[in-house]
């Protein structure tokens, strides 16, 4: 199956899942089943499904011909090249190629001089007036081109001008100083591409980014973009091998720790300069295998995870049909490890994430429903026994119900005291991991750096900042902890002395944030808390620098935390709330009923059948309930375990 067909039938898969988890969503509503909560939890699952993006990023260092090999995998059927593609620097500043339906076919660019200004690019995406709009006919693909060739663009600046805005300039760098004095430099800082193609209207989004010194200058690529992608493809050219620079860039942004890590494809194009008539197919196979085998070895991979294609024979071969030059090309061959690797690796992480958030969702329900029949049972039991039953039973029956009732009111002011408690342990929780502790320590940091009279007081407070951080993320854990504790008993006991459907509550874990904190300050120890850049960097641009790039992800970081915290906080009480709420409308229908049957007893029948009559309806409720989610959780099963439900 083609990359193409294998996302075609990811995108119908998260489309079906949709439909029925928003049927379930109407089911609950119609049937009176759902709550604010409820309702909540499900539609920002329909919204992360509906927004569901697989970012695939191609990374390498000018002329390894990483345009042409995004021209030939997605572009082909246009019967052109449509991204720019030639000898030399073709992509000048990070494009993302993307589909927006409410806007127009276009691309919009980001002037370089924003860098002055110190807000991110995700920032700028904010505020659509500040993009040049350039607009895209895509009805002609020679249009496009010139159109596209914007993204190419370069200023001629002054050298201090150049420095500010980022670059490093010296005679043996990519920045040199012209004849004339001056430094080009990319005109764009960032470009948007909103482009009607298939794919891209399914959700993929491709990232074409410079080389490695542009990569440098924008660290929102290495601390967020890069990260984040789903795929990442590193292109090295066989003409040049594994250059330095190449090493560099696999190291630093790409590599984990030398293994092989899932969605990490690196792509040995130009092997069509191996392509020698003199030579037999065999020779060059052996050729080709050698390159493979040593630039697998010089990046600590497998092999199998180097794939030696011709990108420009591959494209060539799309476009006029030739089937024997597509095959030599090996292009295919990359393109059935991308669809078999990355199409699966990320509807695994779709179905992970949306069967703990509906399992948690779908089971609530289930209690809720069957606490309702253990309560209409309950009362239809008392009511059979009332059978040819004197006025005293019933009178007896009636301060059984009333002692039970009231023995609940009682346990209700252990409930109201747990929400104390929890309210308690909630705000000691965001005394840690809120962001006004953050801002008071990023405030903190500044001073520290601004004030530093050494190298070593600079390196001291970036220190300081993420020992600090990741304090505040432990002592959150120890609040979670503690919370989840807490709820766990006292469900228990009321499960036990009520007998109300509670289950287990919901595990939460900061160890995601924790994570992300060892890679920033990975990152920063590398690029920022080094002697080099302690030592050559002005203090001001060190501070500067530090909490624009780096600081500015950890309050992202938090923030996503919050978020989470505070999901789980109404995911880990409402199933209480809904409980209890049920729990004192069962007792007080149970009290209702006996009185109605003490005050005329010949509505007793009328009663019992009228119980009958909803006990039937529940069942039929439950049913249904096991209907739509049995549709729902066949979606969610690994594809081996589809086919033997099959």
């Amino acid at each position: 199956m083609t990359l193409a067909h294998q996302f075609a039938a990811y995108t119908e898969w998260r489309s079906r899942l949709s439909a029925n988890i928003g049927e379930f969503q109407g089911w609950l509503s119609n049937n009176e089943l759902s709550d604010a909560q409820t309702d909540l939890r499900l539609t920002q699952l329909l919204e992360r499904l509906r927004e569901d993006r697989l970012n695939v990023a191609f990374v390498a260092e000018f002329s390894r011909g990483k345009s042409e090999l995004i021209n030939a995998i997605f572009f082909a059927d246009y019967g052109s090249r449509i991204l720019p593609s030639s000898a030399g620097r073709t992509t000048m500043c990070p494009t993302e190629l993307l589909y927006d339906a409410d806007k127009t076919p276009r691309i919009e660019l980001l002037a370089i001089q924003t860098r002055a200004a110190n807000g991110s690019v995700s920032e700028y995406k904010r505020y659509p007036e500040e993009w040049f709009m350039v607009p895209l006919d895509v009805e002609s693909a020679d249009v496009m081109q010139e159109a596209l060739r914007h993204v190419s663009e370069t200023i001629r600046v002054m050298p201090e001008e150049a420095g500010r805005l980022g670059f490093e300039v010296g005679a043996d760098d990519l920045y040199r100083v012209g004849d004339d004095g001056l430094v080009e430099i990319p005109r764009w800082r960032h470009a948007l591409i909103n482009f009607p193609h298939p794919l891209l209207k399914q959700g993929l989004v491709i990232l074409d980014t410079p080389g490695l010194n542009a990569i440098g200058t924008e660290p929102e690529l290495t601390l967020s973009l890069l990260p984040n992608a789903h795929a990442i493809l590193f292109i090295l050219a066989a003409d040049t091998g594994v250059t330095q620079s190449d090493l560099t860039i696999w190291k630093e942004h790409i590599g984990d720790g030398g293994s092989a890590k899932r969605g990490r494809v690196v792509v040995l194009n130009k092997i069509d300069g191996q392509w020698d008539e003199l030579k037999s197919s065999a020779e060059i196979d052996a050729e080709i295998g050698r390159q493979v085998t040593s630039c697998a070895s010089i990046l600590g991979l497998p092999d199998r995870q180097i794939f030696p294609v011709s990108a420009q024979k591959g494209l060539v071969a799309k476009i006029n049909g030739d089937p024997a030059l597509l095959a030599k090309s090996r292009l295919p061959i990359l393109e059935a490890a991308l669809s078999e690797e990355l199409i699966p690796a990320k509807q695994d992480i779709v179905r992970d994430n949306t069967d703990s958030e509906f399992g948690e969702v779908s089971l609530r329900v289930r209690g809720l429903l069957e606490s309702r029949l253990a309560g209409l049972r309950e009362q239809l039991t008392e009511l059979t026994e009332l059978r040819g039953k004197n006025k005293g039973v019933v009178e007896y029956m009636m301060g059984k119900v009333r002692a039970d009732k009231a023995e609940f009111e009682s346990g209700l002011q252990r409930y109201y005291a747990v929400r104390s408690v929890f309210s308690t342990l909630t705000n000691k929780l965001f005394g840690h991991l809120g962001l006004d502790a953050l801002r008071h320590l990023t405030r903190e940091t500044r001073e520290a750096m601004l004030e530093a009279s050494f190298s070593s007081t600079l390196s001291d407070a970036m220190g300081t900042f993420f020992s600090r951080s990741r304090y505040a993320l432990a002592k959150s854990a120890g609040e979670i902890g503690e919370i989840r504790n807490m709820m766990e008993a006292v469900y228990k006991k009321f499960s036990v002395e009520h007998g109300l459907k509670l289950g287990t509550p919901a595990a939460f874990s900061l160890l995601r944030y924790e994570k992300e904190l060892d890679r920033l300050e990975g990152w920063c120890d590398t690029h920022l808390n080094t002697m080099r850049s302690l030592l050559t960097t002005d203090k001001k641009n060190l501070t500067q620098k530090f909490f624009e790039e780096v600081a500015v992800q950890v309050r992202r970081a938090f923030e996503r935390a919050n978020k989470d915290a505070e999901t789980w906080l109404r995911a880990i009480m409402a199933p209480m709330e809904t409980q209890v709420r049920e729990h004192q409308i069962q007792l007080k229908r149970r009290l209702e009923s006996i009185k109605r049957i003490h005050q005329a007893t010949d509505t007793l029948e009328d009663r019992i059948a009228e119980l009958e009559s909803v006990e039937k309806d529940l069942l039929q409720q439950i049913q249904a309930l096991e209907n739509v989610v049995g549709r729902v959780r066949e979606l969610l099963l690994p594809p081996a375990a589809q086919l033997q439900a099959a």
